[in-house]
């Protein structure tokens, strides 16, 4: 059927050798850009959700979903050395399942990622204000706070999309060089906090309420973590404007991962000692606890550092979301005016326009079901890159790859398995919100996208 007709490795191939994107990315960028966009959501504003719902049993929550994205991270690091396109879990869909699936998940992601800033950005508001009231600055609640909360809506949060916009139009480079600054910030106020706050914790913090809520609370915690997770196919996006990229984008994808669940679990252990798990239900936990035990500078520190930190995070989804939607342009699957490059070489009207959309989301959307709608998203993509990773080895055995996946196939199914056991934490409303955009980008699919294709 034609809704199901598929791309070829050769296609793909032809299509990012024509180097429409210029490469500028190494090694040690992209795992920069991978860490930017993983701890920041994680650590500097999930930690505390997670723990809030887990209590110190949030690290099984991080081990379960670290444990399920770490095997789709080695699926990841096969399938973007053997297939350098800026596509994701999009163009292996194309390759594997079709084009009506591989437009779903385009359009699924692309949202996603402006989901996951949005998020970001709207936790990153938090650590701000409350940096600028340890300097007596006090922002009238109605300009930090949602309308359904009485507010104007977070205006903070707006402004600073808009300006991490503005970067991105200005090209990779100056992208790249302000997303390192910023994790580099973020990497020494996570330990700072590590340092400080191991002299506070209190065993009976761990030992009187472990898991309070049960494996119901662990599950429900894994998926709320499981956000977490998802920079490291922002460095698979990254992957026409990589140098080398059969070797770096594998590399880079391992390294952060184990970066990252190692700083997860320390700051977790930490945060849970230090106070009840109950009181942990904020944006800015490691701030909020630092100030509980009488730390004030140091909390005001890691507020500073979060604040440039946090950046990172916004930056990094919206530059993945901008070249999935720039390859489903270059496919036809969605207008080719959003192909058409900048004077700085990068897609400018796609750019201003997920811009102002993950601005308006995150000024008006709560956090918590920003992440929960990204998550589902999510889950079903890293199943399907599992998925894909099977089958295109079946298909395209002689392919150049920089990374072999070990464990063929049942590491991979181990991996599917372990995604369909964290869909247990998702609410029915999500599903019902999930659902909804599904449908739109279906309406678009068959209103425009199928008569458009490149593949017709």
């Amino acid at each position: 059927m034609q809704i199901f007709r598929k791309k070829s490795l050769e296609r793909i191939l032809g299509e990012s050798g024509k180097k429409t994107l210029k490469p500028t990315m190494r090694t040690i960028d992209l795992i920069l850009l991978g860490v930017g966009s993983v701890i920041g959501s994680g650590i500097l504003v999930l930690t505390g959700e997670a723990s809030s719902k887990a209590g110190p049993s949030v690290i099984f929550s991080f081990l379960i979903a670290g444990l399920a994205c770490g095997l789709t991270a080695l699926c990841y690091a096969e399938l973007s050395s053997a297939i350098p396109s800026s596509g994701s879990v999009y163009t292996y869909s194309y390759m594997t399942l079709g084009e009506i699936v591989a437009h779903s998940m385009g359009w699924l992601l692309g949202g996603s990622y402006i989901i996951a800033g949005a998020a970001i950005a709207n936790g990153w508001s938090s650590y701000f204000k409350n940096l600028l009231e340890g300097f007596g600055v006090v922002i009238p609640k109605e300009f930090t706070s949602l309308p359904s909360e009485g507010g104007y809506g977070n205006i903070l949060a707006i402004t600073v999309v808009l300006l991490i916009m503005m970067v991105l139009f200005k090209g990779t480079s100056s992208s790249k060089f302000v997303n390192n600054f910023m994790v580099v910030i973020k990497i020494a106020v996570i330990v700072l906090f590590i340092l400080v706050g191991i002299f506070y914790v209190k065993p009976t913090n761990w030992t009187d309420s472990f898991a309070p809520q049960g494996l119901s609370g662990v599950m429900v915690g894994a998926t709320t973590v499981f956000f977490a997770y998802l920079g490291f196919d922002t460095i698979s996006t990254s992957a026409e404007e990589t140098i080398n990229p059969q070797r770096s984008l594998p590399r880079a994808i391992i390294i952060t991962l184990f970066i990252c669940t190692a700083f997860y679990i320390t700051v977790c252990l930490v945060l849970t000692g230090m106070v009840p798990y109950y009181q942990l239900g904020k944006g800015d936990a490691l701030a909020y606890v630092l100030e509980v035990v009488g730390q004030d500078r140091i909390a005001g520190i890691v507020s500073l550092g979060a604040v440039i930190g946090l950046l990172a995070g916004p930056l990094a989804t919206m530059f993945a979301s901008i070249r999935i939607l720039f390859t489903m342009s270059r496919d036809g699957l969605l207008p080719k005016s959003l192909t058409k490059l900048n004077k700085n070489g990068v897609p400018g009207s796609t750019t201003i326009g997920v811009g102002i959309l993950m601005a308006l989301l995150t000024g008006f959307l709560p956090l918590g079901q920003l992440a929960d709608l990204a998550n589902v998203s999510w889950i079903i993509a890293f199943a399907l890159v599992s998925y894909s990773t099977i089958v295109i080895r079946k298909e395209y055995p002689n392919a150049s790859r920089g990374f072999i996946m070990p464990g063929m196939p049942y590491l991979p199914i181990l991996s599917i398995l372990l995604f369909l056991v964290l869909l247990y934490g998702i609410q029915l409303s999500t599903w019902i919100i999930f659902g909804c955009w599904i449908l739109v980008g279906l309406v678009i699919y068959f209103s425009y996208s199928m008569k458009h294709s490149i593949e017709k």
